[in-house]
């Protein structure tokens, strides 16, 4: 039975707040202060056992091999201290795997297959090098090829970013549904990551039908902001799109391409007198889970920091006393994520499949979820200070905590 699973990926050990993503400003503002990998990655299964024991489908992806040696010697800089170059192959960025594809489920795609298409994450140097092992990762969780085309990535001259600029919307997960492609466009204060013709050649790659695919423009103010991904400004489940006024540079536009493809199709969108754009962004409003629990209720799971907003609150407030498609919030603490500019979307990849098809080495349990805070709880250090990346000591520490893992999942040959 298809089903929407969400993977989220485990925060690797060598979580640090280095500062290296331009427009992100959680990042940014954070740079240089001391990083809780214990902390942060607890707190990321802790929010997968809380969707768990929601109902949802839950599941997962291991972090990359850190330190990245490989780009180090590419970059002949394995010999010598080279601070932006070590933070990049330090970094733990893969934590975010609404960036790690764009899917399309079986009942979109011509073959009748789910097609996911690896993101080369090209615009920013630590991200571009992910790709490789994060293809390995989708091979082996999606190897089924009765059921799953893994893809590599479209050519690097178009920055692509993946789900994170990436909606769907239908009736069901189950049934055909309307995909919405949200680009950028470069000039701006900030680089517009998401480009037109990535999203255009992997809508191709997928077999999708151009009748249901919605292809436009995120707002240059939005991305001004700092809301660097769609997915920053705009959510969407099943026939629910939640959204801020400023989200699209054309927004009147998409929700006519939007009710017209899918006439059942809800709106909630936040007014910019309710819930500024920087308050949106500095809380992470959008930038959480909109899912359907088993009871046929839509939620919204968002970060604490959305909770603990003033104006934010009283909107949420405001739209569960209501009478719209969105039923419940429910707040979840990712902290540390979100200190590096990262909320409960930014978490995730949406996968719609059946379980049953997937490697179930990356599917979680209550089971699972012990083996997962174990290792973490033995292995992960407590805290990483900007002064202690490169360190060599500590990059030992944090290899054999990764093969700890990959073992313990029993994926040790990834490792």
């Amino acid at each position: 039975m298809l089903r929407e699973i969400n993977f989220d990926g485990i925060v690797g050990p060598s979580h640090n707040y280095a500062g290296l993503s331009l427009g992100n400003l959680a990042a940014t503002r954070h740079a240089g202060d001391t990083a809780f990998p214990r902390e942060a990655a607890l707190q990321g299964i802790a929010k997968m056992r809380h969707n768990l024991r929601l109902g949802l489908a839950q599941g997962f992806f291991l972090p990359l091999p850190r330190p990245n040696r490989a780009f180090l010697h590419d970059m002949c800089a394995d010999g010598e201290f080279d601070p932006a170059l070590t933070a990049m192959a330090w970094s733990a960025s893969s934590m975010w795997t609404a960036n790690a594809a764009t899917v399309s489920p079986a009942p979109d795609t011509a073959d009748g297959r789910c097609h996911l298409t690896v993101a080369n994450l090209v615009t920013m140097p630590h991200r571009s090098i992910e790709w490789p092992d994060t293809l390995r990762q989708l091979r082996i969780a999606f190897a089924d090829q009765t059921h799953f085309a893994v893809h590599g990535p479209v050519p690097p001259t178009f920055g692509d970013e993946g789900a994170a600029n990436h909606m769907r919307m239908g009736a069901s997960h189950a049934e055909a549904g309307v995909e919405i492609f949200i680009y950028g466009r470069p000039g701006g204060k900030f680089p517009a990551r998401q480009h037109e013709q990535a999203f255009r050649a992997i809508a191709r790659r997928h077999g999708l039908n151009p009748g249901r695919c919605i292809f436009a423009e995120q707002a240059p103010e939005a991305i001004a902001a700092g809301a660097f991904h769609n997915d920053v400004v705009a959510v969407a489940n099943e026939d629910v799109l939640f959204c801020h006024e400023q989200a699209f540079a054309d927004k009147d536009a998409l929700y006519a391409a939007i009710r017209e493809k899918l006439p059942t199709a809800k709106i909630v969108e936040v007014p910019a007198s309710a819930v500024s754009l920087a308050d949106a962004i500095s809380s992470y409003l959008f930038n959480a889970q909109l899912v359907t629990l088993p009871e046929e209720v839509q939620a919204l799971i968002v970060p604490t920091e959305a909770w603990d907003n003033a104006p934010v609150r009283a909107f949420l407030d405001a739209m569960v006393a209501g009478n719209g498609p969105i039923r419940k919030v429910l707040p979840v603490d990712v902290r540390q994520s979100m200190a590096n500019g990262g909320g409960p979307a930014c978490l995730r990849l949406r996968v719609v499949a059946d379980p049953a098809t997937v490697d179930p080495r990356f599917m979680l349990d209550e089971a699972r979820a012990d083996l997962l805070e174990g290792v973490i709880a033995r292995h992960w250090p407590e805290r990483i200070s900007s002064a202690e990346i490169g360190n060599e000591a500590l990059a030992d520490r944090i290899r054999n905590a990764h093969g700890h893992l990959c073992e313990a999942v029993g994926l040790k040959d990834y490792g």
